[in-house]
């Protein structure tokens, strides 16, 4: 092991039950899906979180979104979407504000 993980390891052993579940709960969304729907790819959309199955990044969504677009417009653009994977790119880009901020206006696509 390292001696950062050892480091680490120690502590988080020293603190309260309640800080170490929070630890734990942010560890844990890190290693496992915690965004489902949503997939990236270096060679996909420039590496972009994008809705799985499409080439659709959620960046151009979310801009599409905050000039006005409404979910049914949406669909109807974007005929290979359903309303769930709307949903998935909805709690991504919420959980990844300055992301997608980034991501629009490096994409010339700002609302």
């Amino acid at each position: 092991m390292s001696a950062t993980y050892d480091h680490v390891r120690e502590a988080v052993l020293h603190l309260p039950k309640g800080d170490q579940i929070r630890i734990l709960a942010v560890v844990a969304m890190k290693v496992t899906d915690a965004h489902p729907g949503i997939d990236f790819q270096a060679n996909v959309c420039g590496g972009s979180a994008r809705v799985i199955r499409t080439r659709i990044p959620v960046w151009l969504l979310e801009s599409l979104r905050r000039q006005g677009k409404t979910d049914a417009e949406l669909l109807a653009a974007y005929p290979s979407l359903n309303a769930e994977d709307l949903a998935n790119a909805w709690n991504y880009a919420r959980s990844h504000r300055d992301e997608m901020d980034r991501e629009i206006a490096a994409n010339g696509d700002e609302s």
